[in-house]
């Protein structure tokens, strides 16, 4: 049988689960109440658009009202970070307990998985410039694309250089990872000397398990979902995530349900 929910009463359940309920800070807001949107989230894409300011910044102030951008400038800076970046719905800042969480699509994509396809044959064509980045970033990080000397991109949003090409390649395998931005370019080094010691050193779960706590979050933060809605979250494929869906419904940690008006 499936929960019979109003079409009102799912509203009410989507805005919550994103935080839209809660009562915003009395004074400013501060690394706890980032945290505790985040904890509703789960992620916040990245995004370039800048018509006020940076997208990625809207949904805190939604939420919190005003506050320091600083706030989530300063979340990933340091090895004392709370976030991270990584491929999520999209290039994303996550909390860094997610990071084992990504491992997974972080050693497909060394494969060639799990990435754009046309960086995917790239790198499967350049494996010495990839190595020969890496090295750069070994000994020179943090660094960005722009530093390597002899390296310009040809114009456009998708006028990569070489070596930009390379620093995404590696990116996605998780070989490296953000330092930092300095307006909104990446300088990357590795996530040894990036990332919390204490984040480094959790055990890797499994495939299936990863994917079981991404659905996880992903239901959290919708409150009520699709299974596509579940599954694009965090753009899990079809073949990774149905199985898992179905172990959710089974051990009740998400229930099937019917909403007034939609099909």
């Amino acid at each position: 049988m499936k929960e019979k929910i109003s079409l009102a009463a799912a509203r009410r359940i989507a805005l919550g689960a994103q935080g839209f309920t809660d009562a915003r800070p009395a004074g400013t807001p501060d690394r706890r109440h980032l945290a505790r949107v985040l904890s509703r989230t789960g992620l916040l894409q990245i995004d370039s658009v800048s018509a006020v300011v940076r997208a990625h910044y809207m949904p805190l102030y939604s939420r919190l009202g005003p506050y320091p951008l600083a706030l989530l400038d300063n979340a990933a800076l340091t090895r004392k970070r709370t976030v991270f970046e990584y491929w999520a719905h999209e290039a994303s800042f996550l909390p860094v307990e997610t990071y084992p969480l990504m491992r997974w699509r972080m050693q497909r994509a060394e494969k060639g998985e799990e990435m754009y396809l046309g960086l995917a044959k790239w790198g499967r064509e350049r494996k010495a410039m990839i190595e020969e980045i890496y090295g750069q970033v070994a000994e020179r990080g943090p660094i960005a694309a722009s530093d390597i000397e002899g390296h310009k991109g040809n114009g456009g949003w998708w006028g990569w250089s070489e070596a930009k090409h390379a620093f995404e390649w590696l990116f996605w395998a998780g070989r490296i990872t953000t330092a930092y931005r300095r307006g909104f370019e990446r300088y990357y080094d590795l996530p040894e000397r990036v990332l919390p010691q204490a984040i480094l050193d959790l055990p890797v779960p499994s495939v299936e398990d990863a994917h079981r706590e991404l659905l996880r979050i992903s239901a959290r933060a919708h409150g009520i979902a699709t299974y596509g809605d579940l599954r694009d979250y965090f753009r899990l494929a079809p073949g990774d995530t149905k199985a898992r869906i179905e172990e959710l419904v089974e051990t009740g940690e998400l229930l099937p349900a019917k909403v007034e008006g939609w099909d």
